[in-house]
C-alpha cells in the first residue's frame, strides 16, 4: 500500500514539473524562433539565441527539406536559385551574410546544380547595433526543387527582448550548424597554388589533400563575383596526398582578369572540407 502510494507522489511530482515545464520554458524557446513558412517540398524559419557580450546574435536560417527535394548554395548552378536574405537595419541588427556548410553536386550538363538533398541550417552573422528589446525581421528568398523548382517567399520575424533567457534547444540548433561549415585551411588541407589566366578563361589550382589514400581526389566549390561561373574540373590529378585540377571559367561580357580573394574554394574531401578565398599567384 505505501508503495502504491509513493508510485502516485512520483507520478504526481512527474506531472507538475512537466506542468511547469510547458508554462515556464516553451516561451522562452518560442521568443528565439520563428514561424515556418511552408512551402510544397519544405519550410523555412530563423532560429536565434540572446546576443553576445560582444554584440554577436548567434542565428541560423532553419530549411526543413521533405524527401526527394533540394536546396541550393551559394553558386547554385545555371538554374538554380541562391538563397538571400535581407535584414531591416533599421530595426537595430546589423547582417554581413549567411555562411554554408559544404555542399553536393547533382545532375550533369544543363541540368546540373550544386546544393543540399537534406534539411540543413545555414548560420547569419548578425550584430546588434542598439541596446533594449530588438526584433529581428528578415526578407528570404530561395528556390525548393524536386522536378520542378518552387521559389519561396518567406518574410520573417521573431523577438529578441533584452535578457531574453538562453534557450538550450536554440543554442544546440546554431552550435550543430557552426560545426557543420567548413574548416579553415591547415597544414594537412590547404591550397599550395592558384593560378588564373584570363587569355583562355582556366584556373588551376593545386591543393594538399587530408587522406589516408594518397590518390584521392577532392571535390570542388567555386563562387565569384557576379556574372562569373565555372565548368567542372579538368585534367585532374591526384598523387602522394596532392591533387591538381585546371577549371574553366565563364567570364561576362564585361569581365576580365580575376582579382586575388575574389573566388571563394570549398573542398569536400571525405568527410572533411575546407573553404578558403583563393590568392592567386
Amino acid at each position: 500500500m505505501k508503495h502504491h502510494r509513493l508510485l502516485q507522489n512520483v507520478t504526481h511530482l512527474a506531472a507538475l514539473a512537466t506542468l511547469a515545464a510547458y508554462f515556464f520554458i516553451l516561451p522562452a524557446a518560442e521568443a528565439a524562433q520563428s514561424k515556418w513558412v511552408e512551402s510544397e517540398g519544405g519550410a523555412v524559419r530563423i532560429v536565434a539565441d540572446r546576443p553576445q557580450p560582444d554584440g554577436t546574435i548567434p542565428a541560423i536560417l532553419d530549411i526543413r527539406l521533405k524527401p526527394g527535394w533540394k536546396t541550393y548554395w551559394q553558386e547554385p548552378g545555371a538554374s538554380g536559385i541562391p538563397p538571400q536574405v535581407t535584414i531591416d537595419p533599421q530595426d537595430g541588427i546589423s547582417f554581413s551574410g549567411l555562411r554554408f556548410p559544404a555542399p553536393k553536386a547533382f545532375g550533369e550538363g544543363v541540368a546540373a546544380y550544386t546544393g543540399y538533398d537534406r534539411s540543413v541550417a545555414f548560420p547569419l552573422s548578425l550584430k546588434r547595433e542598439k541596446a533594449g528589446d530588438l526584433t529581428l525581421k528578415a526578407s528570404v528568398f530561395l528556390g525548393i526543387c524536386k522536378d520542378i523548382c518552387i521559389p519561396v517567399q518567406a518574410d520573417l520575424s521573431l523577438s529578441l527582448p533584452d535578457g531574453l533567457a538562453e534557450n538550450p534547444l536554440d543554442k544546440a540548433r546554431i552550435e550543430d550548424a557552426a560545426s557543420a561549415l567548413p574548416e579553415e585551411p591547415s597544414d594537412s588541407f590547404k591550397v599550395i597554388a592558384a593560378s588564373f589566366d584570363p587569355a583562355i578563361k582556366r584556373m588551376r589550382l593545386s591543393l594538399l589533400v587530408p587522406q589516408k589514400d594518397e590518390t584521392v581526389r577532392a571535390e570542388l566549390f567555386l563562387a565569384g563575383p557576379p556574372g562569373y561561373s565555372f565548368g567542372k574540373p579538368e585534367n585532374v590529378t591526384a598523387a602522394n596526398g596532392q591533387m591538381t585540377a585546371e577549371i574553366p571559367v565563364r567570364v561576362p561580357s564585361k569581365g576580365g582578369a580575376l582579382k586575388s580573394g575574389s573566388i571563394l574554394l570549398v573542398a569536400r574531401a571525405g568527410e572533411r572540407s575546407m573553404e578558403t578565398p583563393l590568392a592567386f599567384d
